[in-house]
């Protein structure tokens, strides 16, 4: 049994009365216990489980977030001068169970249209045993579970996206996931994980929510952090895919603005993209779609896939304004250059 730790569970766990929030540095040695199972799987267990209940706060995961940047795995900046600013799309770990995701077909889009982009994820998760990303890359013929991290960064230089797979390149992390099942609950690693950068240079972070609180968790632990360009969306199942049935809520950084950040509340119908979301029945139906997509034939889907490339083409400084960005967005698919980004992904992986 770890000692050090059973203090650190004893502050969280003590109750509404009692119980105190951990400091950042106290957080980050948690961390570290867990990730590395110096503390006992009683002990982890419970932790996580009386964290769930207290709720994480902002230096307390700013503090885990140290860990995770000192243990985990960093891509790092390329090329000579300054490296362009990576956008890390950050979606829930344990996948989608309702409605169709479009995250890998915004990656797509960004990637070409010159933005390089980092997802990062695992295999089917606890609690939801949702879709996970890398089996939808896998579905489109893209299989980043067998690379090295050195193999993952030589294809983010040379195609402009890559994929971080916990398995493979940050075991500590994936050896606490059967912790997710045995307490039914997301831990507070899971929320974490959303505005997680695996890259170690400038990066945009990208990442979703479901309930209004955690967009204020997350800003604040930015805050404390540094952290200055991020996009915060409620969206699709808390990942970063904007909503078509209901106003898009969205918080972006602004760094001159008084808060740091500016509120944008988006509406579907003001812009054509009105409609009901696209249900996930099955994966092999959902990558048939996507494929559809990627063929230029339109279809729900598409207008889905419109949506969100054009917002975040516009987010990411490549479109003026969002018309722009939603035609740029058109175009990319129907004139097959993101099947062409798609191909060229496949070759570079086949090629390591």
């Amino acid at each position: 049994m770890s000692d050090a730790f059973r203090e650190l569970l004893k502050k969280v766990g003590s109750g509404v009365h009692t119980g105190k929030d951990l400091s950042r540095q106290e957080a980050a040695a948690a961390a570290r216990m867990i990730l590395l199972q110096e503390a006992t799987p009683a002990q982890i267990g419970a932790f996580m489980i009386a964290h769930r209940i207290k709720r994480p706060t902002s230096a307390e995961l700013a503090g885990m977030l140290d860990t995770y940047d000192e243990l985990g795995p960093k891509l790092q900046p390329w090329g000579m001068g300054n490296a362009p600013a990576v956008t890390v799309l950050g979606t829930p770990y344990d996948g989608r169970s309702r409605t169709a995701p479009v995250t890998p077909l915004t990656a797509l889009v960004l990637s070409a249209a010159g933005v390089p982009v980092v997802m990062h994820g695992g295999d089917l998760m606890p609690t939801k045993y949702g879709v996970p990303l890398i089996a939808i890359w896998q579905g489109l013929g893209v299989d980043f579970s067998t690379l090295t991290l050195a193999q993952v960064q030589q294809l983010l230089a040379t195609t402009g996206l890559g994929f971080v797979y916990l398995p493979q390149h940050f075991p500590a992390a994936y050896g606490i996931v059967p912790y997710r099942d045995q307490i039914g609950k997301r831990p507070p690693t899971a929320t974490l994980e959303l505005i997680w950068s695996p890259y170690a240079g400038d990066a945009y972070i990208v990442a979703g929510y479901v309930h209004p609180p955690t967009e204020i968790l997350f800003r604040e632990t930015f805050a404390l952090r540094g952290g200055t360009n991020f996009t915060l969306v409620k969206g699709l199942e808390g990942s970063c895919d904007l909503p078509r049935d209901r106003t898009a809520i969205i918080a972006v950084s602004k760094p001159d603005a008084s808060e740091g950040f500016e509120r944008l509340l988006l509406h579907p119908r003001d812009y054509g993209f009105e409609g009901k979301e696209v249900p996930l029945d099955s994966t092999s139906e959902l990558l048939e779609q996507m494929q559809a997509v990627l063929n230029g034939e339109s279809s729900e889907l598409m207008l889905t896939a419109i949506w969100n490339g054009g917002f975040y083409l516009w987010r990411c400084g490549i479109c003026p304004d969002l018309p722009t960005g939603f035609a740029k967005a058109k175009a990319l698919f129907t004139e097959g250059l993101a099947q062409k980004k798609l191909v060229e992904i496949q070759q570079a992986i086949a090629s390591i």
